[in-house]
């Protein structure tokens, strides 16, 4: 199922889609096995509960022109049997067990993971392995999972006008960078797909010695150890394809698009490339971009919806987003929807006017401090979920970033300061780096105006793929 977010899951990468780092109160332990599977395991006994997750770094950005859409088909593909367990079987022994699992795929992974009560997790870890040991690519369920993948496309992105733009948006601001792709895949390219392509794509890339696991919840380290060495460790590595330079070029002019939809109502989407967590030259960076985007738009008192929506009142709705969480150079996004009878130009001029005065300007010093504030308070109510502290430790580790990240994010946030926030608005908010997508009206629909969700930064995820 394709979906829109500024981060991971919604709000699931560090500072919630807006910021960079964060920290754990309890001691995480890290381990290998002979084969090469990395283990993380993050104790927390409030509930005996536990969260297991087997990530692999690879997704839509790992795939080549004519085969997008290949590592999210194998994520459907990895739920439909082994040679010792038939199609659905597993989802129903987890259920059967109080559990529930899924899996999502991203730019920059893959993930599969259940949730079990503790004492449940050998169960886990056994499916887990024998469907990494002994999947079944069946020629017959391929097709019904490509059949389903065209659907979901169709839904969630064909027939979303600002689906659509966002997809056409990265397509047109990346020269060279594979964040180009969607996710899902493009059209023509799933109806060329093969079941070739898929099982190749499982060979390369999801060799044990790939894989990250994480284990979160009521478990001691030692013995999740003895259990991943039990069902993980007798599977054998496999070699991993060469991964070639793709980092986008340096961008040299502002870039335009028009996107003309019969469901569409007028939208703006402006974004400007700028570095991640994993490409900066000095982490420091990504948190005064984090920063400032909480300034522009955190909250109903943040810079933007306070000029834009209720005080000039052209902008129906307004954002800004910004995810540090990413192995390549990303983007820093604005959206706006206009009122009554104003136009995309005049809201763009109005949202550039903005943009001018925070780089000409920068920002207060009670809006550092409510910024600030706000993004503790997020992380504080966002790892208070076990899944989310699993989901954050895997980003970190997939997209290179390190999970060791989230233990620096008090002295990283605190160090920010208002010439950071501003000094980044001046060397990355400029037209260089810039590029904008109307969404439009076609000329020739009948009028029936929609109601979408702002676009954000593509994830798809199974809900149920058996």
């Amino acid at each position: 199922m394709l979906r829109s977010c500024l981060a991971l899951l919604a709000a699931g990468s560090l500072f919630a889609g807006t910021a960079a780092g964060a920290t754990l109160d309890t001691d995480i332990e890290t381990f290998e096995l002979d084969n090469g599977m990395e283990i993380i395991v993050r104790p927390d006994d409030r509930a005996p509960v536990v969260i297991h997750q087997v990530w692999f770094p690879v997704g839509s950005s790992y795939e080549q022109p004519g085969t997008t859409g290949v590592s999210h088909a194998l994520e459907h593909m990895m739920f439909k049997g082994t040679e010792n367990r038939e199609s659905g079987s597993f989802s129903r022994i987890i259920s059967r067990h109080g559990g529930e699992l899924n899996a999502f795929t991203g730019r920059d992974y893959t993930a599969y993971y259940e949730e079990m009560g503790a004492d449940r997790l050998e169960i886990a870890m056994e499916l887990e392995a024998d469907r990494l040991a002994n999947i079944v690519f069946d020629p017959d369920e391929f097709q019904r999972e490509l059949d389903v993948i065209k659907e979901e496309r169709r839904l969630r992105v064909d027939d979303n006008p600002t689906s659509v733009l966002q997809e056409r948006f990265n397509a047109v601001a990346w020269h060279r960078s594979p964040y180009r792709q969607p996710i899902i895949g493009w059209q023509g390219d799933l109806n060329q797909l093969t079941l070739d392509d898929v099982r190749g794509w499982y060979r390369d890339w999801y060799g044990i010695n790939n894989a990250v696991l994480v284990v979160v919840g009521d478990v001691e380290p030692e013995a999740v150890r003895e259990l991943a060495e039990k069902h993980y460790g007798p599977l054998e590595p496999r070699a991993t394809p060469e991964l070639k330079d793709h980092g986008e070029i340096e961008p040299l002019g502002e870039r335009r698009l028009t996107v003309h939809h019969p469901n569409a109502t007028p939208f703006l989407l402006m974004g400007y490339h700028v570095p991640s967590l994993a490409t900066a030259e000095d982490p420091g960076t990504t948190y005064a971009l984090s920063v400032l985007a909480q300034v522009l738009d955190g909250g109903e008192s943040a810079r933007l919806p306070s000029e834009l929506v209720r005080g000039r009142e052209i902008a129906a709705s307004v954002g800004a987003g910004y995810s540090s969480i990413n192995r390549l150079d990303t983007h820093f996004q604005f959206h706006a929807r206009p009122t009554g009878d104003t136009s995309l130009a005049e809201l763009e001029e109005a949202l550039r006017k903005e943009i001018r005065r925070v780089r000409e300007d920068g920002i207060t010093e009670e809006e550092l401090r409510r910024a600030r504030v706000q993004l503790r308070a997020e992380y504080v109510y966002r790892l208070d979920s076990l899944s989310r502290q699993a989901t954050e430790i895997g980003m970190l580790e997939t997209t290179g970033i390190g999970y060791e990240a989230m233990n620096r994010f008090e002295e990283r946030l605190a160090a920010v300061t208002r010439e950071d926030v501003r000094a980044v608005a001046r060397e990355y908010l400029v037209d260089d780096r810039l590029t904008v997508g109307h969404l439009e009206r076609s000329d020739d629909a009948p009028a029936a105006p929609q109601s979408v969700v702002p676009p954000g930064r593509p994830e798809t995820r199974a809900t149920n793929k058996e």
